[in-house]
C-alpha cells in the first residue's frame, strides 16, 4: 500500500470539512475500500472518561470501552500505538467481532495536539497489520489530526 498516495488522498477528501463527524465518516470509508483484509475501520472518541463509538465502516460494534481496557482502551491511555498480531492472545481484549483475528489502534489527536480517541482498524486475518502498515497509518493520522 502506498501510504503516501493514501494521505494525499485523504488531504484532498476533506479539504475544507469542518464537522468532525463527516471527516471521521469519510476516513473511515477510505480505509476501508482502500485498504485489503480490513473488517472494520473507525473511530472511538474518548467522551467523560471513557471511549464511545464514533463512524466506522464494517460490522455494528461495542458502544463503549473503559479507558485503559481491550487494544482500544490500552492504545488511548498509553498514547501508543498497539498492533495485534493475534486479538485472542491480547489480555483483556474486547470482542465486538468474533471474526477479529488481528488489530491495529492508533492514537488520535486534535490539530492542538489534544487527545481526542483512536483510529481502531480489524482484519480476520491474523497479522494483518505489517511495521509498514503502522507507520503509513500514523502518517495518516498525523494528517487526519489537521482537519480535527
Amino acid at each position: 500500500m502506498d501510504y503516501k498516495q493514501l494521505a494525499r488522498q485523504l488531504v484532498f477528501l476533506l479539504q475544507g470539512e469542518t464537522d468532525q463527524v463527516a471527516i471521521l465518516a469519510n476516513t473511515a470509508a477510505l480505509l476501508m475500500t482502500e485498504l485489503e483484509n480490513v473488517s472494520w475501520a473507525g473511530f472511538y472518541l474518548e467522551k467523560e472518561g471513557e471511549l464511545i463509538l464514533g463512524p466506522f465502516q464494517g460490522k455494528p460494534a461495542c458502544i463503549h470501552i473503559p479507558l485503559g481496557k481491550g487494544v482500544c482502551g490500552t492504545a488511548f491511555v498509553t498514547q501508543e500505538t498497539l498492533r495485534v498480531p493475534d486479538v485472542h492472545a491480547f489480555s483483556g481484549h474486547i470482542a465486538c467481532d468474533s471474526e477479529s483475528a488481528s488489530e491495529i489502534v492508533i492514537p488520535l489527536s486534535n490539530r492542538s495536539g489534544k487527545l481526542i480517541g483512536v483510529m481502531d482498524l480489524d482484519s480476520k486475518k491474523p497479522d494483518r497489520f505489517s511495521e509498514d502498515d503502522q507507520a503509513g497509518l500514523e502518517m495518516l493520522a498525523v494528517a487526519l489530526r489537521e482537519f480535527l
